[in-house]
């Protein structure tokens, strides 16, 4: 029998080995072995077995490398991902595993239990020795054992205080024994208390999902992907839940992905609530010897859900029957670096490898899921109304053009509607949520003497200013530097500082607002987890009542007493140099519309724009879904964009300007004259954003129903093909954003 093999270099080759007689029966698809290689040794992953080799004498493997593995069918959906995401096979195995895992340098965590040993001995021994000084320590620890029973022995040494010496000379004399187990480290380590919760009595429209899920499951009905389309606080997570408990029961398991677990803290203390122990939650939070002990204890069968987010879709569930995607329209679910896959999509992909069900949640579904639904792809199931009868929220556009100069001293982005919606539910001792998708205290420092724009000398991006700390940061490689008093170009002390930032309205908003209490979330105030938890802790409690803060205050909160949302600027997004920018802008301005009004006092969300004939700022101002659908999707057929096509973006950079555009140029020649008919290729042309860390960029874009032969091309070219050693090349499939 032979192994084929990937080893840890990113060759993208698959080398031939021997398997020996002794391991025979526990090489399989998916081992970690270590193999000679070179003059050396490397580890490796077994990709396949084969019965033959082209190859006359073949090395053998040497040892299989701890008990990591990889399920086959993990291993088979890494290989697709390879060849569809243009990437390595290195690369795509090891996006399998975590780091803790594949680095082979965790091990698990063992600890000593001491019990009785000789019982008739240890008895004879304490007769013998009764009332004897000498003795006297060891006749506690026996005496301990035997009231106690089994007990760790760093427990014994440390808690109770006996002597090591004592304890390990009743060992050598069998009055003890010793058994050394695996244990899972303090995987509870910052987590509080949940109380158990039972299911709730389904809606009727929660019932016809759940209905149609047991159809699935039954065979009676046809088994595709689900798209659970459902308007804000109408009981999705419910409906997850309940299907979860239905796979449960036919002994199956079940993955949830939700967009970044550090923003859903309410949605994760649901599932604890009511899967208890039988839940594994995947966080970043996580150190590696916890995340080591959660991968295998999903791999034995001892956690049967997982929660967490895109990574989380590789977990190694056994008799996988349920994969759950929460807000499948999140962007963070496209994997930034190799291989750049995106986590909903590929979910289908093992969904049908493994035959599970596949259930894609959202408000406002992408614009691919929508499609998918409307073709026959994908069974689509709304809940159009919220799940406790409340109505929904009253939602008021606010042209900011309408109002002029704002007065002396007064904010030039609280219009006076909002500012009197503000007072007025702070005076009912109601919470407000102000939202702006943009931190920081200003987009830029300017000069009106001379002219000079502070701007990042690495990215073609102009510094955001930082109030608190006095700086100029680069949201986009980094770099920080003090913020100067005068204007460095001409030495002007009137140096002021345009465009508004969360850190400017949470300035504002203590003036305006006076003795309010208010807090500010965003990545500059967010630096954990926990600060996170907190923040939410406070405004749970009514200890806050202004919340300020970008996306991540938009999404998976439920706050009774949040009875107004104000949006600061809703046209920011809009602007952005992107065909998907309006769809982005609607669903943003739905979800933080969601927040309001999901208590027994009905919602106001105030939407402030200076472009209120927009269709997505009505459309997101009605709630109008299927109304935004049509207008988005007209535009996206005419043009052929997606979901009327694949986008195959490839990006082209390097620290030479010429030198890029020269080699983006040959390229993209060398593909027109391999793409067929129905592939439409523009570029190559700047970047919108042409400079990110010194080095300057261009993209070719590639559309087309059929991509096939053009991917394949890619990766033999991105991997295999020559380019100057200063020049980079990515291909990103099915691409979600253009900068």
């Amino acid at each position: 029998m032979i192994a084929r093999v990937i080893t840890d270099l990113a060759l993208d080759r698959i080398f031939d080995y021997g398997i020996p007689e002794e391991l025979e029966q526990e090489i399989r698809s998916g081992s970690r072995v270590t193999v000679p290689f070179g003059h050396g040794t490397r580890e490796g992953f077994v990709l396949e077995l084969a019965a033959t080799s082209p190859f006359d004498k073949l090395k053998q493997i040497l040892r299989l490398s701890g008990d990591a593995h990889i399920p086959e069918k993990l291993v088979d959906l890494g290989k697709w991902m390879a060849e569809y995401y243009c990437c390595s096979r290195e690369q795509a195995i090891r996006s399998l595993l975590p780091g803790a895992v594949r680095s082979g340098k965790v091990k698990p965590k063992l600890r000593k239990y001491c019990t009785i040993g000789d019982e008739k001995a240890v008895q004879d021994f304490l007769e013998a020795n009764a009332g004897k000084k000498s003795f006297a320590g060891r006749i506690e620890i026996l005496q301990t054992l035997l009231d106690a029973g089994e007990t760790a022995m760093d427990d014994l040494v440390h808690f109770f205080n006996f002597s090591a010496s004592s304890l390990a000379t009743l060992i050598k004399h069998g009055l003890v024994a010793v058994e050394e187990r695996e244990v899972r480290r303090n995987h509870a380590h910052g987590r509080r208390s949940v109380l158990p919760g039972a299911p709730l009595t389904p809606t009727p429209e929660q019932k016809n999902a759940l209905d149609t899920v047991d159809g699935m499951l039954a065979g009676s009905v046809e088994r595709k992907p689900i798209l659970l389309r459902g308007v804000t606080n109408s009981g999705k997570t419910e409906v997850y839940l309940q299907t979860i408990a239905k796979v449960l029961a036919r002994g199956k398991s079940a993955i949830v992905l939700v967009p970044e677990i550090s923003l859903t803290p309410q949605t994760v203390s649901r599932f604890r609530a009511r899967f208890g122990e039988g839940l594994s939650i995947l966080h970043s939070g996580l150190s590696d010897g916890e995340r080591f002990d959660e991968w295998f204890r999903i791999l034995r069968g001892e956690a049967k859900i997982v929660v967490g987010a895109r990574s989380a879709l590789f977990a190694p569930c056994r008799d996988l029957g349920l994969i759950v995607v929460d807000e499948e329209h999140e962007s963070s679910y496209k994997q930034s670096e190799a291989p750049r896959y995106s986590a909903r999509d590929v979910a289908v992909v093992r969904g049908k490898m493994e035959e599970a069900l596949v259930m894609l949640g959202s408000a406002t579904p992408s614009g691919e899921s929508i499609y998918n639904a409307r073709t026959g792809k994908y069974h689509l199931i709304e809940l159009k109304s919220q799940a406790k009868n409340q109505e929904p929220p009253l939602v008021r556009i606010i042209d900011q053009r309408a109002y002029g100069p704002p007065e002396p001293g007064r904010s030039t982005f609280f219009s006076p509607p909002l500012i009197a919606a503000v007072k007025e539910r702070l005076e009912r001792h109601e919470q407000v949520i102000l939202f702006l998708n943009r931190r920081g205290y200003a987009r830029v420092m300017l000069c009106d003497q001379c002219g000079f724009e502070a701007r990042c000398p690495d990215c073609s991006v102009s510094y955001t200013y930082s109030k608190l700390r006095q700086t100029l940061e680069c949201h986009f490689c980094g770099g920080t530097i003090a913020a100067p008093e005068i204007c460095p170009q001409c030495g002007d002390p009137k140096i002021r500082f345009s465009g508004v930032g969360t850190e400017k309205v949470e300035a504002a908003a203590h003036a305006v607002f006076g003795p309010a209490r208010i807090a500010r979330m965003d990545s500059d105030t967010m630096r954990s987890a926990e600060d996170y938890e907190d923040t939410l802790g406070k405004f749970k409690r009514g200890d806050i009542d202004i919340l300020i803060g970008t996306q991540m205050i938009a999404k998976g909160l439920h706050f009774p007493d949040v009875t107004l949302v104000g949006i600061i600027n809703a046209d920011a997004s809009l602007a952005m140099p992107d065909f998907r920018a309006e769809e982005r802008t609607f669903q943003l301005l739905t979800q933080v519309a969601g927040r309001a009004g999901r208590g027994s006092v009905r919602g106001e969300v105030l939407i402030q724009t200076s472009k209120p004939e927009n269709e997505t700022i009505l459309c997101a101002a009605e709630q109008d879904f299927e109304g935004f659908v049509e207008y988005d999707m007209e535009a996206r057929e005419v043009m052929k964009y997606p979901p009327f096509s694949h986008l195959i973006l490839v990006h082209f950079r390097g620290e030479d300007d010429t030198e890029v555009r020269v080699f983006a140029s040959g390229f993209t020649d060398d593909l027109q004259r391999v793409a067929g008919e129905g592939v439409r290729i523009q570029g190559p042309f700047p970047a919108p954003i042409d400079r990110i860390k010194g080095k300057y960029r261009f993209m070719t874009m590639i559309f087309g129903e059929k991509l096939g032969v053009v991917r394949r091309y890619l990766r033999h070219m991105v991997l295999h093909g020559g380019r100057p050693d200063g020049v980079e090349v990515y291909v990103d499939v099915d691409a979600q954003a253009l900068l």
